[in-house]
């Protein structure tokens, strides 16, 4: 099968430009390592062809700046001086450096999320961006902060071609109903099974 050829050919009537250009959104999921390392990684494809990203972090903490968003800030600083590839907005709204929190542990993070949240809402209503990784957004959404059905609405129905990638465990059935990708990250051997503390350059 040659190169970017699919196995079948939708009965739609669209041509493959226009499936080209239809929106994705991507769910990255499951128990393994590598869910926002492949979001990451899909923004820098997204920046080198010159898109403009959204990227909110919805557990992690600003104060705590990881090697991702350090990264992007140096993208989009050479953008601005340049021209050279996409803007890049980023956001830290939670106040955890790791997902593994309990959600009566932080009352104000359920705030966070809420107003996080509105705020991609808007920027998806005004087309702000052309990608948006709504990173560990899962967790929101099975602690109960956000409706399921409500964002899952949103997504559905955002205009244009905007590209949505989402992360993190235990992905809600409804999302992944409505997603044009999902992969699920599935854990066979990792460090901390054996006491081992996460590493700088690895996992942040």
């Amino acid at each position: 099968m040659p190169e970017g050829a699919t196995a079948t050919t939708p009965d739609d009537g669209l041509s493959s430009r226009q499936r080209r250009l239809s929106p994705a959104l991507i769910v990255n999921t499951g128990e393994g390592k590598g869910k926002t390392t492949a979001a990451m990684g899909l923004a820098l494809r997204a920046w080198h062809q010159g898109w403009s990203i959204g990227i909110f972090q919805f557990v992690k903490s600003g104060k705590w700046v990881s090697g991702e968003q350090a990264a992007m800030e140096v993208l989009d600083a050479e953008s601005k001086r340049s021209g050279n590839g996409g803007r890049i907005d980023f956001f830290a709204t939670g106040s955890g450096r790791r997902w593994v929190r309990k959600p009566e542990a932080e009352p104000d993070q359920a705030q966070a999320a809420r107003e996080a949240w509105d705020e991609v809402q808007l920027r998806l209503s005004e087309e702000r961006h052309d990608l948006y990784v709504l990173d560990e957004f899962t967790y929101p959404l099975i602690w109960g902060w956000l409706d399921v059905s409500q964002v899952v609405a949103a997504l559905a129905t955002r205009p244009g071609t905007q590209h949505v990638v989402i992360t993190g465990r235990n992905a809600p059935t409804e999302l992944l109903e409505i997603a044009t990708t999902v992969t699920e990250m599935t854990k066979i051997k990792h460090p901390f099974d054996s006491g081992q503390k996460g590493q700088a350059g690895i996992e942040w």
